[in-house]
């Protein structure tokens, strides 16, 4: 008797999509349930078998949803723009348009054939023009934005107050240094096989290609999510996110609270200014570190050494800060003295000043003040190059490392103004008198550096600004401005993106005066940055979101959101920062944009290694659905374990739910027609057996679905079906019950045997079952007598009884009693309602 599931499940996918089953209600009569994917760049490769666990995972949640009286909206859509499609465009002249479109096709039909109950018809794609012109928008209106830190709040450019002592050119260089997008010149991870700059976070996905990657000063637009930096801090105090994924985000934010120290150098009188959380330890300081693109290097390095640093610094352009981060991290040290010194700024010693690649640009001021007793990087440094070590905080209650900086709190020693004040103390006192002596000021620094916006690609969304010859900047009017058609997909020859090289759309007059367009184009990262917000309202060719859909489908936010761990800072990090500028102008009202948040666990590969080509261990979904059906993908991928574990793919795994799924097609449709037999009323003698079974599964499933834990609902599932006789009559009540449960993990088979019993609608709105509290109480419970652990009896007992009243019922039993007759009873064991156990010798 086979199980037909290639048929049902084509059947069932063909009646959803034709009587637009999971299209979204647009009335706001009921409570909604907004479930979001992070949705998905669509390559060439198509899906692995472990992309649709997450999918799965919503799914299930919408459907559960749907049922339980929400209104849901559960969409899907396309990551679209991105550097693979151009670099396979580059290499072949098919433009990424076409690929992406072939791309996106294959995603979709993969998605469908799986049974996800998408609303399709609020599909997007940020690459097309009527989404990507309300990404323009957004970056207009952050451009236009400075951030006043007194209201704390971004306001709109027109609102700032300007000198009026300046010129009309300094008011418009002054304007364009508070916007919150400006163009700074700053060092990046540029690629010229690529023609383009990378994020940190791209380089090691594309030098582990083969590619080579260098740092150099380019012209880039940047996003001042700096200014934000507090308040991306404190919100995730409003969200439920996992615990890892708000250390992450804590910790890229990177909030620390100390002191900046002044160190004047002795030749040219320039000021060096160092941030430290440790000004206790300022009496240590034996040298001053400036990172090689440190501004002030070319200033005060000496003749003799200007060879040698200016060779350090060209070296040092070559490696990405994360190789830089990651050397310091070994102990590797490298640097280069400048022939430069400082003056102490307490006891006035004569300090050298070295360069060195340990020390970033992009965090604190790019100086360090380097005490090696108490900084292990700085003690690797100072043993490397035979500089002094100088302890000024002795440990208190614990040994001291004999070969390693101590970095630890203690005592301070060795510090004349803070001598024998303990470290948070002498912390305090220092500062204070380094404020009252101006040789130092408290101040909070991040770690969080601005956004580095603009990429030198075609593939992506055009930046709607335009440049006069006197550098006034000029904002495109009507939106979008669209990407311009092009056959030429290679950087241009300045090092610019392929935009460079469309001159008639490049230059252009209005008002009378040339301009020409920014050629550079925004990163993929600006679509993810507000796609939930297009779901919500996507035929809207006015505005990004209407207040009505607003009010309803995000208050509080998106109710859950599932995707990668591997997109747990940077993606969700830039969709907080638009989310709160757009929340500063009264556009959205709540101020984060996604409530919940879950990360799927990865699936491994059988050998237990992540999937990959290379590897050969990818296993395809189309195969696995034409093996096994969607139904057996689906309850397999969620009954591997939790949803948040790593877990591998196994073969035998899936056999066997394909044969739980293929027992409940015989069990209730065999044949394909309704066994009406199974619905009818249970024999007396097993009614409250069957009841107590059902209402327990409908409790245990209901609480696992909440809680997400489907694995284990699963299970409960499989129990029911297993505790009931294959040719059992269960009662209809059961049967339907059952058919509701099962419906959100095996929605095809479900609706299946719905409509065989008779049912004429769809069972996606039926109301989900609820238990009953008094079938679930459990009168009696059978236990198991033993004697010297062997098992002599087993007898139904009234449920709870005392331990006393158990073990008279337990030493009276004749069986028992034939192995206890005549000999000592030393000892009796009860475990409650399940086993007694009688030791004798």
């Amino acid at each position: 008797m086979a199980y037909p599931f290639s048929e049902i499940e084509q059947k069932w996918q063909r009646l959803w999509d034709e009587q637009k089953v999971f299209i979204t209600p647009k009335d706001t009569s009921k409570p909604k349930y907004y479930v979001l994917d992070m949705f998905p760049y669509p390559s060439g490769a198509g899906l692995h078998v472990g992309h649709p666990e997450g999918y799965t995972a919503t799914d299930i949640m919408a459907r559960y949803k749907r049922m339980r009286g929400f209104h849901v909206l559960h969409p899907m859509g396309w990551d679209a723009f991105g550097l693979p499609a151009e670099r396979y465009a580059m290499q072949t002249g098919i433009h990424p348009a076409k690929t992406t479109a072939e791309n996106i096709d294959n995603f979709r039909r993969q998605l469908k054939a799986i049974g996800f109950s998408y609303d399709w018809e609020r599909e997007i794609n940020t690459t097309t023009p009527d989404y990507y012109k309300h990404t323009q928008w957004i970056f207009l209106k952050i451009f236009n934005s400075w951030y006043d830190e007194e209201r704390n709040r971004a306001r709109p450019i027109e609102e700032l107050s300007v000198p009026s002592e300046l010129n009309e050119s300094e008011k418009r260089e002054y304007i364009d240094s508070k916007r919150l997008a400006y163009i700074a010149e700053i060092p990046v991870n540029w690629c010229a096989e690529l023609g383009t700059v990378l994020a940190n976070e791209e380089v090691d996905e594309w030098t582990s290609k083969g590619y080579t990657v260098e740092r150099r000063p380019m012209r880039q637009w940047m996003l001042r999510i700096t200014a934000y930096a507090e308040r991306l801090l404190e919100d995730l105090k409003l969200v439920d996110w996992p615990t890892g994924t708000l250390e992450l985000q804590k910790n890229w934010i990177g909030k620390s609270a100390g002191a900046l120290i002044y160190f004047n150098e002795t030749g040219t009188g320039n000021r060096i200014t160092v941030f430290t959380t440790r000004p206790d330890t300022l009496y240590g300081v034996t040298y001053v570190v400036l990172a090689p693109e440190h501004p002030l290097l070319a200033e005060i390095v000496s003749s003799q050494q200007k060879t040698a640093v200016e060779d350090y610094r060209q070296a040092t352009a070559l490696k990405s800060e994360m190789d830089r981060q990651l050397e310091a991290g070994r102990g590797i040290k490298s640097g280069v003295f400048t022939g430069a010194y400082v003056e102490h700024p307490i006891t006035g010693e004569k300090i050298q000043v070295w360069t060195s690649d340990y020390v970033l640009m992009g965090y604190g001021t790019g100086a360090v003040m380097a005490v090696p007793a108490h900084d292990q990087r700085d003690y690797e440094f100072a043993k490397e190059f035979s500089l002094p070590v100088k302890k000024v905080v002795a440990a208190v209650g614990e040994t001291e490392p004999a070969d390693a900086a101590f970095t630890d709190d203690g005592i301070a020693v060795n510090s004349p103004w803070i001598d024998g004040l303990p470290s948070d103390k002498a912390r305090e006192v220092m500062l204070q008198r380094l404020e009252d002596s101006g040789k130092g000021a408290s101040k909070i620094q991040y770690k969080l550096r601005d956004w580095l916006f603009s990429r030198q690609r075609y593939w992506g969304e055009p930046i709607p600004i335009s440049f006069a010859e006197d550098g006034e900047m000029l904002t495109e009017t009507e939106l979008p401005l669209r990407l311009p058609d092009s056959d030429n997909f290679q950087p241009a020859q300045t090092g610019e993106s392929p935009l460079a090289n469309l001159k008639e759309w490049v230059e252009h007059q209005k008002n009378g005066k040339k301009w020409v367009r920014e050629t550079n184009t925004m990163p993929q990262w600006a679509g993810s940055c507000w796609y939930y917000l297009r779901y919500t309202d996507p035929f809207n060719d006015k505005e990004i979101i209407s207040k009505e859909n607003e009010n309803y489908w995000l208050k509080n936010g998106v109710d859950l959101y599932v995707g990668g761990a591997e997109h747990a800072v940077l993606h969700l990090l830039y969709a907080r920062f638009w989310h709160k500028v757009l929340y500063d102008y009264g556009i959205v009202s709540y101020p984060e944009p996604f409530r919940k948040l879950v990360h799927q666990g990865i699936i491994l590969g059988e050998d237990n290694v992540k999937m990959s080509k290379s590897r050969g261990n990818v296993v395809n979904p189309d195969s696995v659905l034409e093996k096994y059906g969607a139904d057996a993908l689906r309850l397999f991928e969620m009954f591997l374990g939790p949803l948040e574990a790593m877990k591998p793919w196994s073969s035998t795994g899936i056999e066997g739910v394909y044969r739980f799924l293929a027992k409940v097609y015989r069990r209730f449709i065999p044949e394909g027609a309704w066994n009406a037999a199974i619905a009818e009323e249970p024999l007396e003698a097993r009614k409250t057996e069957i009841d107590f079974l059902l209402h327990s599964t409908i409790r245990k499933v209901t609480e696992d679905v909440e809680r997400m834990a489907f694995n284990t609902a699963i299970a409960q599932m499989m129990i029911f079906l297993n505790e009931t006789a294959a040719e059992e009559p269960i009662g209809r009540d059961a049967v339907e019950s059952f058919v509701l449960l099962l419906s959100p993990f095996a929605p095809h088979l479900s609706e299946e045997i719905w409509q065989a019993m008779g049912k004429t609608q769809t069972l996606a709105y039926e109301p989900w079952p609820v238990y009953d509290p008094e079938k679930i109480i459990v009168n009696d419970v059978t236990m198991a007598f033993q004697v010297n652990g062997k098992l002599r009896a087993t007898v139904k007992v009234p449920a709870d009884l005392t331990d006393d009243a158990v073990t008279q019922i337990a030493v009276s039993n004749p069986q028992v009693q034939k192995f206890t007759e005549g000999k000592t009873v030393r000892k009796i064991i009860v475990v409650k309602n399940k086993i007694v156990n009688i030791v004798v010798g």
